[in-house]
């Protein structure tokens, strides 16, 4: 037990299970089984976005990228601009949010390596250009998802929403990435120490290019779920998504420092960061009142990890 409560991410899972019982006190326990799904349907999109930023700041201070909710938006208004509503185009509105993912990536990295910008200037600039581009492509039109497409975002399998199915295949695949390959190991080390990283033979510019541009793509292809499982793309679609997926990192027992991850944490703190906001609407509690609550809340489970880590 002893050793279970030193892991930093364990304490997100403990906030979220207090958290699920208190708000299930109130709603019973008919609400209690909608209130889980609910939770897992859209912690999925918590925990996706989550993933590709955990791996960015995971190579080391300064690096964030604050161009998700732009990119978020950009994928998800040209996807479902490319398909119309039409059936069988799921595979164009999945090559486009790629597209959109890689150029991204792509540019990102260009700002940094090419003009020596740090990343947080770099990306928060690209961003603008980026949901400038999207504003430009919408034009005020909401362009729905084709019917199969949005029946599966808003299904379940099991019992289990389909969402946070995707968003478990997305957290096995992060976590091979990260503790199973050489990619990965380059990653912490860069985090670590980049300086030690370049001496030892790691190709750093390559890894954090790989790296950025794995976070762009996961943020466009969430782009594709969330315009889906929404019924069309809005432009402010991905604007909670910019705190949230560096909070879900930091919440989940990852160091901001870099060079040390924690996967399974994404989920814990992605199911808090949604139930303590639940929880709190519960309550009847007025807006500034939820505001204070759920920063206290944040900063008590984050104090509980970093201290258990010491």
């Amino acid at each position: 037990m002893n050793a279970l409560l030193a892991r930093p991410w364990i304490w997100s899972f403990v906030a979220a299970a207090a958290v699920w019982f208190a708000t299930a006190l109130v709603t019973g326990t008919g609400g209690a089984g909608d209130l889980t799904r609910a939770a897992l349907t859209f912690a999925a999109f918590y925990v996706i976005v989550g993933l590709g930023q955990m791996f960015v700041i995971t190579l080391g201070p300064g690096n964030i990228d604050l161009s998700i909710p732009a990119t978020i938006t950009l994928s998800g208004t040209l996807a479902l601009k490319a398909m119309d509503g039409t059936p069988g185009s799921e595979p164009l509105g999945l090559a486009v949010a790629l597209g959109v993912g890689v150029g991204v990536g792509f540019g990102n990295y260009a700002l940094i390596r090419a003009l020596a910008i740090p990343p947080i200037i770099a990306t928060l600039s690209t961003s603008f250009i980026i949901l400038s581009t999207a504003i430009w492509s919408n034009r005020g039109l909401r362009v729905k998802p084709p019917e199969a497409l949005a029946d599966f975002a808003i299904g379940a399998t099991l019992g289990v929403p389909n969402l946070a199915l995707i968003a478990l295949a997305f957290t096995l695949v992060g976590w091979f990435l990260l503790e199973r390959t050489i990619f990965g190991r380059r990653v912490s080390a860069i985090g670590q120490n980049q300086r030690a990283a370049r001496l030892a033979g790691i190709p750093v510019d390559g890894v954090r290019l790989a790296t950025y541009l794995l976070c762009s793509v996961v943020a466009a292809l969430c782009g594709l779920l969330l315009a889906s499982f929404s019924g069309g793309a809005a432009l402010n679609m991905g604007a909670e998504y910019l705190l949230m997926s560096i909070a879900v990192v930091v919440i989940g027992g990852s160091s901001v420092a870099g060079g040390d991850s924690n996967v399974p944490g994404i989920w814990g703190a992605s199911l808090f960061m949604f139930l303590v906001v639940t929880m709190l609407n519960t309550y009847g509690l007025s807006a500034g009142i939820r505001l204070m609550m759920t920063g206290l809340i944040i900063l008590f489970v984050i104090l509980a990890a970093s201290g258990r880590r010491a």
